[in-house]
């Protein structure tokens, strides 16, 4: 076996193998580095040693669901355990893996929000188009709604990445993977006007590659469209907590209701795995429901 050395240093490298050789997104890292350091400071800090037993991990999880956290929650701080703990077995640091026979806590997995065809047009109606800045909102609504993206996905999309002839953008998801999705003719009039008398104005004669920008001229922020995106549901009268992954759940059960098969709705939400996308198989259910009402005979 390999030198084991502190917990600290081997968290290190387990989060540069993460970034470097598996390419994974700065969010996702940053996520693993959270979940490690409450684990390394439960375990004494930085300079504890690496090994840590079955029972004493279990003793760790009962702590976090102990101090409130959900279902959820621990579940994702076990997986992150799981994934360090493989890489100090691959590594050859540890001869066998702590975690292996510990059980997932059971989640019950609540049913997406997402708003209705009225909502929805609310939202999209609720900036003030005569202001740079309401256009850019506007443009910012529109596309989620059209794509489906991630609000991360939507700050990072480069002018490049919009083709307005062909209905498309192009998206960089999870993992640096590409992607692209067709949108709406009421998505690309949200971006040209937007693009024609909203952007230059905000960026008041300064370059960026970047297609939605803020009055310094640097591109949108996921914090910031979060603020935005909470007063203009405030202003159309929605219910709280409205976030852009409410949209992006919006997006994809309106096209389930609408017609579209599973898998489509996969690709273009970017799911790696079509479980992922299964979440929403509730609007296929109720789609089916109406189906089998207005076409079987017996029904």
């Amino acid at each position: 076996m390999a030198q084991l050395g502190c917990l600290g240093a081997q968290v290190h490298q387990f989060l540069d193998f993460c970034r470097i050789e598996k390419g994974l997104a700065t969010n996702s890292v940053s996520s693993y580095a959270l979940d490690l350091e409450r684990f390394v400071a439960s375990r004494g800090g930085a300079e504890s040693p690496v090994p840590a037993s079955q029972a004493e991990i279990q003793s760790y999880i009962d702590e976090l669901f102990a101090a409130g956290l959900s279902s959820r929650t621990v579940a994702r701080h076990l997986t992150t355990l799981r994934n360090f703990y493989k890489h100090l077995q691959r590594e050859k640091i540890l001869d066998e893996n702590p975690t292996d026979l510990l059980a997932s806590p059971r989640q019950s997995r609540a049913l997406p929000k997402y708003l209705n065809a009225a909502q929805i047009e609310k939202l999209l109606d609720s900036p003030n188009a005569g202001k740079p800045g309401g256009l850019r909102d506007r443009a910012m609504l529109h596309l989620l709604y059209a794509s489906g993206l991630r609000v991360s996905e939507l700050c990072a999309v480069e002018l490049n990445d919009l083709n307005l002839n062909m209905g498309f953008i192009r998206v960089t998801g999870k993992g640096d993977k590409t992607r692209l999705v067709p949108m709406g003719q009421a998505a690309m009039n949200a971006a040209e006007a937007y693009l024609a008398g909203g952007r230059p104005a905000i960026l008041k004669g300064r370059a960026s590659r970047f297609l939605f920008v803020t009055g310094r001229g640097s591109k949108m922020t996921r914090q910031a469209f979060w603020k935005l995106l909470a007063g203009h549901g405030k202003a159309a009268g929605l219910f709280d907590g409205l976030s852009p992954h409410v949209l992006r759940h919006t997006f994809a059960t309106h096209l389930l209701e609408g017609g579209a098969d599973l898998r489509s709705v996969q690709t273009m939400l970017g799911h790696a795995d079509i479980g992922t996308t299964q979440i929403y198989t509730h609007v296929a259910r109720r789609r089916l429901r109406a189906v089998v009402d207005q076409h079987h005979p017996r029904a």
